[in-house]
C-alpha cells in the first residue's frame, strides 16, 4: 500500500521530499468455506499411494464417458503436431503482421513457421504441439532451455462461412518485437508457466533457476480423466477384482456433492431450492483450478484437498472485472459464478455442464429449466421478447464477452440486466448488447415498465466498489460504503473480499474494525484479504491481531499472514506464534521458489529481505527479477528504493534511467526518477520527469498531485493549479486534490494558509 497523501501546510521540496518518499511495491499477482475448515470434500488415503495409469485404463468399465470425453475441449486441449491434429494451412500460406512475413510449410512431414525469433531475425521454428482446436488452434514452438512458447498468430478454426479458416494475430494492435514480454518468444508467452498446468494431466514445472532451464513433465498429453478425478492405479486395482477393500474403491476423491439430491420449485415464487445443502466444494474447486483467474504457488497439489493450498483466485480487481462483476478482462469462469445467486444456493458446475463432454446438458433454454420451470419463465410476461433473439435466457442473464479476438464467452455470474447501472458506472449491460442503437436510459425505462419496481438482483456492489476505484467520493465515504460490503454476509465472498483489499487502500477506523472482524469469515479468500488490509498497521497492533492466521487451514492465509508478520519484531510473538510463523514462512519461501522462472517471485522476496532487514539479499533479488525480464519495471523502482534507504542515491538513479533506456514510456519510472532527482536537488530535471509521468499515466492520481506540487514550488502556480484542476475532474471526491487546490488558491489570493 502506498503511503496517504497528506498536505503539508508548507508546500516545499523538503516537504515534498518528507511525504513523497517512495514504497517498495509487493510483487504483482497474475494477475467457501465453512466455520474456518477448507471447504471442500477430503482426499482419500489412498491419494498419495496411487499412480498415474492413463485414461485409456479407464475406458473398459467407463465406456460412455470415456466416449463423451474422446471429442471433448479437454481430450483436445493439447497434441502433438501432426497431420490429424495440425488444423491450420501450412501449404506455404503467409500473413504480415507488424512488417513480419511469417510462412507457414511442411517439410519432411513437420510444420514449420518462418518467422522472427528471439533475435529478431527471420528463421524456421518446428510446431511442437498443437494448443486447442475450437474456435482457435495455437502452435507451441520448442526453444532452448526447455521452453515451449505460444506463437502469436493463431488458426482461425471457424468455417469461412463464419469468417473462419485463416491466420490472424492473437495482438493485432502492437507491435510485438523481440525482447518484449508478449512476443511469442517473451516470458509471457511460456508455456511451462502461463499454459501447462490446465492443458495438460499431473505437470510438473520443474524449474532449475541454477541453469535457468525446465525440466517439465506430466503425465497425460490432454487433460484426461484423472486430471480430475486423480491418480487411478488402486482404483483400476479395485476394479480387477480386489474389491474386498479399500471401502473407498480405491479413488483418490468421490464428486459426491450432487449424490443423492434435487432440486425443488416453490410453487409460490418459482424458485429453486437444493434438497439437501450443498456440503463441499470439491467439484467446483476441481474446476476453479483451471476455470479461474488464479495464481499458481505450489505443485503436487492433491486431488481433493483445498483449492487454496495450491492456487490464489483473483478477486473483483478494477482491469479483470467491470465495478459490479461482470466479466472484463479474461477471467474464465470461476469468479464470475461465485458472485451469482445460483452457487449460493447450491448450484454446482455439473449442474449445467455434462463433465466428460462438456456439452449442456440439454439444448437451449432446457438446461435452466432443470430448476427455472419453462411455464413462468419461458414466456413472453418474463423475458418480454419475440420467441428468438432476446428469448435465449442467456441472452440476458449471460451476455458475452470476446476474447482472443474470436471466442465469445458468457459471463457465468448470471446477473440480471442493469442498464441504470450503465448510466451510473458505464459498465456494459446485456440489453444494449442486442440494442447498441439505444441508450442505457432508454433500457432502463423498459425494464422499470415491465417490473414497476426498482431494480435490485443479487450483487449488490457495484457502487461501493465503482467509489473506491474512481475517486468519486471522499475517501471516507468510500471506506464506509466498503464496509457495508464487507460486512454483509449475505453478498458474495469474492465481492466482500475485494471490498477489504480496497479498504487496505483507505485509513480508516472503520475500515481497521471491519477488516478484523473478518479474520474469522468462512471464506478463506476473505480471511486473506482482512490480512492485507491489516498488513500495515504499526508492529504490535499487527502482531496482536494477525498472529492467530498463521495456523489458519488455508495456505494461502497462512502465507499472507507470515509475509504481513514478516517485518515485526519476533519478540512480540509468543513462543507457539513464533513456530507457527517459521512454519507459515517457510511455505511463503516455496511458494515463491516455485515461480523462480518469473522476476514477481524475485521481487517479492526482495520485498521480504527488505522487511527483514537483509538488504544484500534484497539488492540480489532485484537486479535478479531485472535479468529474468529487463522490462518488469517494479523490480527497478524497488531496487532504487532500496538505494534510496541506503543513502545510494547515485545508484537509484543509475538504476532507473537503466530501466528507461529499455522502456522510455513506463511511467512509473519517469515518476520514480522525478523524486530521486528531488533528493538530488535536481529541481529542473525532476520537474521534467514528473511531468513525463503525469502526461504518460494521465489517471493515475498520485503522479498528478506530486507533479502539481513540483509545479508550484518551482514557481509555476498558475500551470500547478491547471494539474491540479485536471486530476479533480478525473477524481472529484479526492481531498487531497481539493485541499492542496484551495491552499493555492488561498496562497494566490494573499490569505494565509489553512
Amino acid at each position: 500500500m502506498l503511503p496517504k497523501l497528506l498536505l503539508p501546510r508548507i508546500l516545499t521540496w523538503t516537504s515534498l521530499l518528507a511525504v513523497l518518499a517512495m514504497a517498495i511495491l509487493p510483487a504483482r499477482e497474475a494477475r467457501g468455506q465453512d466455520g474456518r475448515q477448507t471447504n471442500h470434500n477430503p482426499p482419500f488415503a489412498a491419494a498419495a499411494a496411487a499412480a498415474w495409469v492413463g485414461a485409456t485404463s479407464c475406458a473398459a468399465c467407463h465406456a460412455d464417458a470415456y466416449e463423451a470425453w474422446t471429442t471433448s475441449h479437454h481430450a483436445l486441449a493439447m497434441q502433438a503436431a501432426n497431420e490429424k491434429t495440425v488444423l491450420g494451412n501450412f501449404n506455404g500460406a503467409r500473413f504480415t503482421h507488424a512488417g513480419i512475413a511469417s510462412t507457414f510449410f511442411r517439410r519432411n512431414g513437420k510444420f514449420f513457421v518462418t518467422t522472427d525469433g528471439p533475435d529478431g531475425k527471420l528463421a524456421d521454428f518446428e510446431i511442437a504441439y498443437t494448443f486447442g482446436f475450437t474456435p482457435l488452434q495455437q502452435y507451441l514452438i520448442a526453444l532452448p532451455g526447455g521452453r515451449l512458447q505460444a506463437f502469436g498468430v493463431a488458426w482461425d478454426a471457424r468455417p469461412g462461412s463464419q469468417g473462419g479458416q485463416r491466420w490472424f494475430h492473437l495482438y493485432p494492435d502492437l507491435k510485438l518485437k523481440a525482447g518484449n514480454p508478449l512476443h511469442w518468444t517473451g516470458i509471457d508467452q511460456n508455456w511451462n508457466y502461463q499454459c501447462a498446468d490446465c492443458h495438460l494431466t499431473h505437470f510438473e514445472k520443474n524449474y532449475d533457476a541454477a541453469s535457468r532451464s525446465f525440466k517439465s513433465q506430466w503425465a497425460e498429453i490432454n487433460v484426461s480423466c484423472e486430471a480430475c478425478h486423480g491418480p487411478g492405479s488402486r482404483h483400476v486395482e479395485w476394479a480387477r477384482g480386489n474389491r474386498q477393500k479399500p471401502a473407498d474403491k480405491g479413488l483418490t476423491v468421490s464428486f459426491d456433492e450432487r449424490h443423492g439430491t434435487h432440486w425443488r420449485v416453490d410453487p409460490e415464487s418459482g424458485r429453486p431450492a437444493r434438497s439437501v445443502p450443498r456440503a463441499g466444494t470439491g467439484e467446483i474447486e476441481t474446476c476453479a483450478r483451471c476455470h479461474a483467474r488464479r495464481g499458481q504457488f505450489a505443485t503436487g497439489w492433491t486431488h481433493g484437498r483445498s483449492f487454496f493450498d495450491a492456487y490464489r483466485p483473483a478477486t473483483l480487481d478494477a482491469g479483470l472485472y467491470w465495478p459490479d462483476g461482470q466479466m472484463r478482462d479474461e477471467v474464465y469462469n470461476y469468479g464470475s459464478f461465485l458472485q451469482s445467486r445460483m452457487h449460493a444456493a447450491g448450484v454446482t458446475c455439473a449442474d449445467c455442464h455434462e463433465p466428460h463432454s462438456q456439452k449442456l446438458r440439454a439444448p437451449g433454454n432446457a438446461v435452466c429449466a432443470q430448476c427455472h420451470p419453462s411455464d413462468r419463465y419461458a414466456r413472453a410476461n418474463h423475458h418480454h421478447h419475440p420467441d428468438g433473439k432476446g428469448a435465449a435466457c442467456i441472452d440476458c442473464h449471460m451476455p458475452t464477452a470476446t476474447y482472443m479476438q474470436i471466442d465469445r464467452r458468457h459471463d457465468h455470474s448470471f446477473r440480471i440486466p442493469r442498464p441504470d447501472l450503465t448510466r451510473k458506472l458505464g459498465v456494459p449491460n446485456a440489453c444494449n448488447s442486442c440494442h447498441p442503437a439505444r441508450t442505457p436510459a432508454w433500457a432502463a425505462a423498459k425494464i422499470a415498465t415491465w417490473t414497476g419496481r426498482p431494480p435490485r438482483g443479487y450483487q449488490r456492489f457495484a457502487e461501493a466498489l465503482h467509489q473506491a476505484a474512481s475517486n468519486a467520493v471522499p475517501a471516507a465515504q468510500a471506506a464506509l460504503s466498503l464496509v457495508t460490503v464487507a460486512s454483509d454476509a449475505s453478498q458474495p465472498a469474492i465481492a466482500r473480499a475485494t471490498a477489504l483489499t480496497r479498504l487496505g487502500e483507505i485509513p480508516h477506523s472503520a475500515a481497521i474494525e471491519s477488516a478484523r472482524r473478518s479474520l474469522q469469515d468462512p471464506d478463506a479468500m476473505v480471511r486473506e484479504a482482512a490480512l492485507r488490509a491489516l498488513s500495515n498497521l504499526p508492529d504490535a497492533q499487527r502482531a496482536r491481531l494477525l498472529s492467530a492466521s498463521l495456523g489458519d487451514p488455508a495456505r494461502t492465509v497462512r502465507m499472507e499472514a507470515a509475509r504481513a508478520l514478516a517485518g515485526a519484531p519476533e519478540r512480540l510473538l509468543d513462543s507457539a506464534a513464533q513456530s507457527a510463523f517459521s512454519k507459515a514462512l517457510a511455505e511463503y519461501l516455496a511458494a515463491l521458489d516455485f515461480d523462480a522462472d518469473r522476476p514477481e517471485a524475485h521481487s517479492g522476496l526482495g520485498a521480504l529481505h527488505v522487511q527483514r532487514g537483509d538488504v544484500a539479499s534484497a539488492e540480489r533479488e532485484f537486479r535478479q527479477a531485472i535479468e529474468i525480464d529487463p522490462t518488469y519495471s517494479q523490480a527497478s523502482v524497488n531496487l532504487a528504493d532500496l538505494y534510496r534507504r541506503l543513502d545510494r542515491e547515485q545508484d537509484a538513479d543509475a538504476a532507473l534511467r537503466g530501466a528507461l533506456r529499455r522502456i522510455p514510456r513506463e511511467a512509473v519510472l519517469h515518476h520514480a526518477l522525478g523524486l530521486s532527482l528531488v533528493r538530488q536537488q535536481r529541481k529542473g530535471e525532476a520537474l521534467a520527469e514528473l511531468g513525463k509521468a503525469a502526461l504518460l499515466s494521465p489517471d493515475n492520481i498520485r503522479f498528478a498531485y506530486v507533479y502539481a506540487i513540483a509545479l508550484h514550488d518551482a514557481g509555476k502556480r498558475g500551470e500547478a493549479l491547471r494539474q491540479l484542476q485536471r486530476a479533480i475532474r478525473r477524481a472529484p471526491g479526492n481531498a487531497s486534490l481539493r485541499q492542496t487546490l484551495q491552499a493555492f488558491q488561498d496562497e494566490a489570493n494573499g490569505r494565509p494558509g489553512r
